[in-house]
């Protein structure tokens, strides 16, 4: 009845004649099986059902092998459920170990497997307990799909992570918290020392997301959001909390709390008139960066199918980083008011990065907004992007140099090229419909990736990253990845006595 997948994923296998109740679509199209009275309904056809047949909203997705809530509109997690299923499958785990002279493997308390070459089935021989410190499942609280992806990325990112572990936060001495009032730092640093206590049960972060309800009113529903959304105003809620406690500097005032001294850089914006080539430049600063696709080139079609991962035809990152960083002539509404001639002119634009932050987070647009045509729609195309990426082409001296021909100028420090070399370590992916999609982060970790579908943590290959819809790429800096790992190595590491957790 099941059929284990390449990607880790398990598949309810189904007669080639199985198709919807109410449609007749065939079995190869996403179908869910009612717990209650088992009928087969299409991804179109589920709600309806739930709806006529009341207290019919739990149904198993036949894809995934999950639980789906027509009520959440998502995936959610039962232990019952997950542990039947791993009982199903045992049996025939210990025989193909057995069968396969692997002795004294141990069967992984998880219902994701491997798909080897062969297709012939077999649990992964890594033990779930020897994955990296901080791997842990999020659970789905209702449609928090987009909330767990973010989590896991932060919770991953070095700068973060040690600061959160050494106790530069720390929940038993902060002052809001002693006086009963809400404070998410505090709930992060639950979550930090629950996710390295070594449990790999699934946690539920359910303070945090109050807390967040509580400073994010307009977000306060069960129904899904937008993660990139979630991370602005999450990283927004850490300053709130965190910011005014700290000095700024002398010279520059600049936040000193641990969002902005990770994730914020600095951006140039210089508008030229076109008429006397005189420049007028500003400064501001940034948490992330907002890419376009370059085109529409890559996008899915439903008669060719997907494109290939390695396709030429495919948007790239260092693309829509020229895009950003390019020159665009604005608008005739947009005309500079130049010193130097005196009167309004057409004038040009072109951004460029004074300074890159230690985290760099690139969101790809995916989400299109017409006003005109009053409708929404997703952009479905594939993006390549490096796990190294250099940055020196995008910053100002760069971007300043090419201008002149290249010429030496003394840019008083526009974008040092120290620190412009980055490694990823998490992608958050978006698959599904504007409305009803599905967040997963994947994680990379001493060399291996990790997808983190809310509860469930599985190893992967590179080619599915890869291959994968990213809508939000994690990168650090070189340097900063290297300390980070030296100051971890001095904290301790098994902390489960150490910490308290209050809604694991």
């Amino acid at each position: 009845m099941f059929t284990p997948l390449n990607d880790g994923r398990i598949k309810i296998k189904l007669p080639e004649t199985t198709r919807c109740t109410h449609c007749s679509v065939p079995h190869h199209h996403k179908l869910y099986i009612c717990l209650i009275c088992r009928t087969l309904s299409c991804s179109s056809h589920l709600l309806s059902h739930a709806r006529s047949n009341q207290g019919h909203d739990l149904a198993i997705d036949v894809e995934r092998s999950e639980l789906y809530c027509s009520s959440c509109v998502d995936q959610v997690y039962d232990p019952d459920f997950d542990n039947l299923l791993v009982s199903k499958l045992g049996s025939l785990s210990v025989a193909v170990v057995a069968s396969d002279g692997v002795g004294g493997c141990g069967v992984r308390s998880s219902k994701k497997r491997r798909l080897l070459a062969d297709s012939q089935f077999l649990v992964d021989r890594r033990e779930k307990w020897s994955y990296p410190l901080g791997l842990r499942g999020l659970n789905n609280l209702g449609s928090t799909c987009f909330m767990n992806a973010v989590l896991q990325a932060l919770v991953h990112a070095p700068p973060l992570r040690n600061f959160w572990l050494s106790g530069q936060h720390n929940r038993d001495l902060c002052p809001r918290r002693s006086m009963g009032l809400l404070c998410l730092p505090c709930d992060l640093d639950v979550i930090f020392s629950a996710m390295f206590s070594g449990d790999r049960t699934p946690y539920s972060p359910a303070h945090l997301l109050y807390s967040w309800w509580q400073h994010s009113t307009n977000l306060a529903t069960y129904e899904q959001q937008d993660s990139h959304e979630f991370f602005i105003s999450l990283l927004d809620c850490i300053h709130e909390n965190e910011g005014k406690s700290k000095c700024l500097y002398k010279d520059h005032e600049e936040c000193q709390c641990i969002t902005h001294r990770a994730f914020s850089g600095l951006l140039r914006s210089d508008v030229t008139c076109t008429t006397c080539g005189s420049t007028s430049t500003t400064y501001d600063p940034f948490i992330d960066i907002s890419l376009t696709l370059e085109s529409a080139k890559g996008t899915k079609s439903r008669n060719s199918g997907e494109p290939s991962v390695n396709s030429p035809m495919m948007p790239t990152l260092s693309g829509c980083l020229d895009l950003f960083t390019r020159s665009e002539k604005l608008g005739p509404d947009q005309k500079l008011n130049c010193r130097s001639c005196g009167d309004k002119r057409e004038s040009s634009k072109q951004m460029s990065m004074r300074r890159l932050p230690p985290l760099l987070c690139l969101h790809v647009k995916r989400f299109e907004h017409s006003l005109t045509r009053k409708a929404s729609r997703k952009i479905d195309s594939y993006l390549q992007y490096p796990f190294r990426l250099n940055m020196s082409p995008y910053l100002s001296s760069s971007i300043i140099g090419k201008r002149f021909g290249n010429r030496m100028f003394a840019f008083d420090g526009e974008g040092e090229h120290d620190g412009s070399e980055f490694e990823i370590f998490a992608v958050v992916t978006h698959s599904g419909m504007l409305a009803s999609g599905h967040y997963v982060t994947y994680l990379r970790l001493k060399g291996l990736w990790y997808r983190c579908d809310d509860a469930w943590i599985n190893e992967v290959e590179e080619e599915v990253v890869r291959g994968c819809e990213c809508y939000m790429l994690f990168y650090a800096q070189e340097r900063v990845v290297q300390k980070a790992h030296k100051e971890l190595s001095y904290q301790v590491i098994s902390m489960a006595d150490a910490f308290p957790f209050v809604d694991c």
